[in-house]
């Protein structure tokens, strides 16, 4: 009896997780967990020095993706460049908001964040809950920016600032 298994993902291929970000497939390998043998993806976030075992028959459920595509980057860039739009609500509620949209694993939605908490040097400073979420935005999309263009996290930090600096101007 011969099962031929199509995964999505393969080993050495770089994905998304939505709660964690971009990580790297180091292996996929079988697990026995209370009697069931489970097959699992095994992904390696480097940064943040943790490992993931993502069941294979549930990876796409979770939200795990593929790296977004040149286009999609080009349009969270786009994003980037648009106004902000802070909403009256209070901030709890919109920390929530972000929140959500930073664990969803969009790259357009985790743009948005990054767009609305941006703070050019002559406005106020950010509360340390506001930073917080800015910086988890702006380090999940310039990790997935640097995975699609080859690599380059420096690189990808610089181009996000530049729209982000050039959208102030």
């Amino acid at each position: 009896m011969s099962k031929s298994k199509k995964f999505e993902f393969r080993p050495d291929e770089y994905v998304v997780y939505p709660a964690h970000g971009v990580g790297q497939i180091v292996s996929i390998e079988e697990q026995e967990i209370a009697g069931i043998t489970l097959e699992l993806f095994v992904i390696s976030f480097e940064k943040d020095k943790m490992t993931l075992r993502v069941p294979t028959n549930k990876a796409t459920e979770i939200g795990m993706r593929s790296l977004s595509s040149p286009d999609v980057v080009s349009k969270a860039m786009t994003t980037l460049k648009g106004k902000a739009k802070v909403k009256r609500a209070m901030w709890s509620r919109r920390a929530q908001e972000y929140e959500q949209k930073i664990n969803s694993g969009d790259l357009i939605a985790i743009a948005e964040v990054v767009r609305d908490l941006h703070r050019t040097d002559d406005q106020r400073e950010q509360s340390y809950s506001e930073r917080q979420l800015y910086e988890a935005a702006l380090e999940r999309l310039t990790r997935e920016v640097a995975a699609v263009s080859g690599g380059d996290e420096v690189l990808a930090t610089k181009q996000v600032d530049d729209v982000l600096v050039s959208r102030a101007a």
